[in-house]
């Protein structure tokens, strides 16, 4: 799935090319196609689903760090073992550093929806490392 993403997003940009204007860097237009594929191609897959709630805790967001001695493979096992939404707007924003109300004008989403989702995704994420530290450190 991922290259058939790829490839129409290649597709895209090549066929747009002359819509570029140099407003901005290349590859931030890039970028925008590759996610916005990749986005519609989640869309068709019916595989975004979001919960939305008004209210998000706050105290809950500043979270506690753990030392951990995860690899990077381990890590990325962890985020794309989340559910396609967390992922979704995890990846968008702490990846690539977009902000919430970007996020939730790319998926058609409100901002405390995307809010929402990157703080269950960071809980998730935070379980996952502390599960893994336990069975590193044997303390189940």
């Amino acid at each position: 799935m991922a290259e058939e993403v790829m490839l129409s997003g290649f597709l895209k940009m090549f066929t747009h090319l002359n819509d570029f204007k140099n407003e901005g860097s290349f590859e931030g237009w890039v970028r925008r196609i590759m996610v916005n594929e990749s986005i519609s191609q989640l869309r068709k897959d019916k595989k975004l689903h979001f919960i939305s709630e008004t209210e998000i805790e706050n105290t809950a967001e500043h979270s506690t760090y753990i030392e951990t001695e995860l690899e990077t493979a381990e890590i990325q096992k962890m985020i794309d073992s989340l559910p396609d939404g967390y992922k979704t707007v995890f990846v968008l924003y702490a990846v690539e550093g977009y902000k919430h109300g970007e996020i939730a004008e790319l998926l058609q989403i409100s901002e405390n929806t995307s809010k929402t989702q990157l703080f269950k995704a960071r809980k998730m994420l935070q379980n996952m490392v502390k599960q893994q530290n336990n069975l590193s450190y044997g303390t189940l």
